[in-house]
């Protein structure tokens, strides 16, 4: 009987442990498809409710610039519009030893393409952008 009772509980914090990694897992899904989709279309309106306070931009090899949300948002719709989307697809995604989400894509534009790197932090139990990196191909 006692070790009925050993399995029960450790199958019970099993259970927790899994519902909360499904959970997590699930938002982290969520943020970057919202961001993926946002990028497909050029949306720098949807792409800026995934963003944090701070948005760290860098544009094709120039300097890190980091932006409030705000200006971030105006930088995105200044870049979509000189280099409106035909495509966005993440090449691959996972997430760094701190927690922290990360994607690498490929922005196909009409005038060329980028390979974009994404990271997400963690904040207030939600994902949020705070660095986008640019790069010409």
């Amino acid at each position: 009987m006692k070790n009925f009772k050993h399995f029960a509980v450790v199958f019970s914090m099993l259970m927790v442990a899994m519902f909360f990694t499904a959970g997590q897992a699930v938002a982290q899904g969520d943020a970057m498809n919202s961001v993926k989709q946002a990028m497909k279309v050029g949306s720098a309106k949807d792409l800026s409710k995934n963003f944090g306070n701070m948005v760290e931009i860098t544009l094709d090899g120039g300097d890190a610039t980091s932006y409030s949300s705000t200006q971030a948002e105006f930088v995105m719709k200044n870049f979509f519009s000189k280099n409106a989307p035909v495509d966005f697809s993440v090449n691959h995604n996972g997430t760094s030893d701190k927690g922290q989400l990360y994607a690498i894509g490929t922005y196909a534009s009409k005038g060329g393409s980028y390979t974009v790197l994404i990271r997400m932090k963690s904040a207030n139990g939600k994902y949020l952008i705070h660095s986008m990196n640019f790069i010409k191909d």
